[in-house]
């Protein structure tokens, strides 16, 4: 007799521990076992049908790939339709569908036909291993600045940050707009939903890939099947980011359920003031007066501003000090102030007595020439001297007038 390992059949009688030949060791219980027609050889009592919509880019390619979608959805059992005028694709069961699960992959299917998943790849969720997951990350942000950043972050350079989410998911990824496609086994497409959120909520996907990566090597470990990894586990802190404060708080009004009072149009407010019966002429008055105003007000502003350039700065003050040095400063500073005034009372009786000197050099050369000022300082000699220029003046007058004749005659 074998021995159980299970607790429960080591506390029975004897005479109910007997040989099970369906139950070994060697069988997996966790498996599921494929679905074949066998199973199912009376088919289906009823139609079951899904329609999914396509965009109109699409059609081109549907029209191509759909030859190969029919003849795959005709191995199981199941016919489609391709709707070019509406922009739909329909799936529904035959007599012939032996699987009640293939419509609801069927369904599937098409929805990843309509959201850009090439047929090749698409074609494989009919496969038993294989499901798919759409998720929904356009309501997940509001701005679209940010909402387009963070999905290129999800994406990476050259898709590199994608492929190694499906490198460590073992799932097929495909964003695309709004939404995001994914196929794989459930556990995959559980990791693969939860990086995609977050992504798109400002959690970097690098985080959960380095996360992954450990996560992926204690797995091949089998020492570490039965232990806790969060040890392992990197641990991230989050860092609170100091919001960006408006520079103008705007105060928040009690509530009321009145609605405001109306406010006055302009020709309330020209009635008011008494501009409304005003003429024209009196209005251009008026405008111009204002417009001369603003204008002396603005030329006296700028005048200011430039006489502001030559206002001197204020000194700043002396540290405050011990009586002891203040007072040595200051004797200091008054020395220095005595002997710079020496100096320049010195050096200005230097150069005086230079001007001197200079000025009796020049005058004992002028006397040596007789170039003094006795000619000019008599009366009589200065009489004389203007006489003989006007003597000399009246003899070259006649000269002079037979000059103008002749060239008169020329002219």
């Amino acid at each position: 007799m074998k021995q159980h390992t299970l607790v429960g059949t080591l506390n029975m009688p004897l005479q109910h521990k007997k040989d099970k030949p369906w139950d070994h060791e060697g069988i997996e219980h966790w498996k599921i076992e494929p679905f074949s027609k066998e199973d199912n050889p009376t088919g289906m009592l009823e139609e079951s049908s899904f329609a999914t919509l396509f965009p109109k880019y699409r059609e081109k390619y549907l029209r191509e790939v759909w030859p190969a979608v029919t003849r795959a959805l005709k191995e199981v059992g199941v016919s489609c339709e391709l709707n070019l005028v509406e922009g739909s694709m329909s799936v529904r069961t035959t007599r012939k569908t032996w699987d009640p699960y293939v419509i609801i992959k069927a369904r599937d299917l098409i929805k990843l036909l309509a959201r850009s998943v090439p047929a090749p790849q698409a074609l494989k969720i009919l496969q038993d291993e294989v499901q798919c997951d759409i998720i929904k990350i356009g309501g997940l942000l509001r701005n679209k600045e940010k909402f387009v950043k963070r999905r290129q972050r999800l994406i990476g350079p050259n898709g590199s940050t994608l492929k190694a989410l499906e490198l460590l998911t073992e799932c097929y990824i495909l964003v695309q707009g709004n939404t995001v496609a994914a196929m794989g086994p459930y556990k995959g497409l559980k990791t693969a939903r939860r990086v995609v959120e977050d992504a798109i909520l400002n959690v970097h996907p690098i985080y959960h890939i380095k996360t992954l990566m450990i996560k992926r090597e204690l797995a091949k470990d089998p020492a570490m099947a039965g232990e806790n990894w969060d040890r392992f586990l990197p641990k991230f802190k989050k860092k609170n980011v100091k919001r960006h404060k408006p520079s103008k708080v705007r105060e928040k009004k009690a509530y009321t359920p009145f609605p405001p009072p109306q406010q006055p149009s302009k020709e309330d407010l020209a009635i008011e003031s008494g501009e409304y019966f005003l003429s024209e002429q009196a209005k251009a008055a008026l405008k111009r007066a204002e417009q001369a105003a603003q204008q002396a007000e603005r030329t006296e502003a700028a005048k200011r501003r430039r006489e502001a350039a030559f206002v001197a700065p204020k000194e700043p003050k002396p540290d405050k000090g011990d009586g002891a040095a203040a007072g040595r400063s200051k004797a200091e500073t008054c020395d220095d102030a005595r002997a710079a005034a020496a100096r320049l009372k010195e050096k200005q009786q230097q150069r005086q007595l230079a001007e001197a000197a200079s000025a009796a050099a020049a005058a004992a050369a002028r006397d040596a020439r007789g170039e003094g000022l006795a000619p000019f300082l008599s009366l009589e000699a200065g009489g004389a001297q203007q006489q003989q220029q006007q003597q000399l003046g009246a003899a070259d007058e006649p000269k002079k007038k037979k000059r103008r004749q002749a060239a008169a005659g020329e002219g």
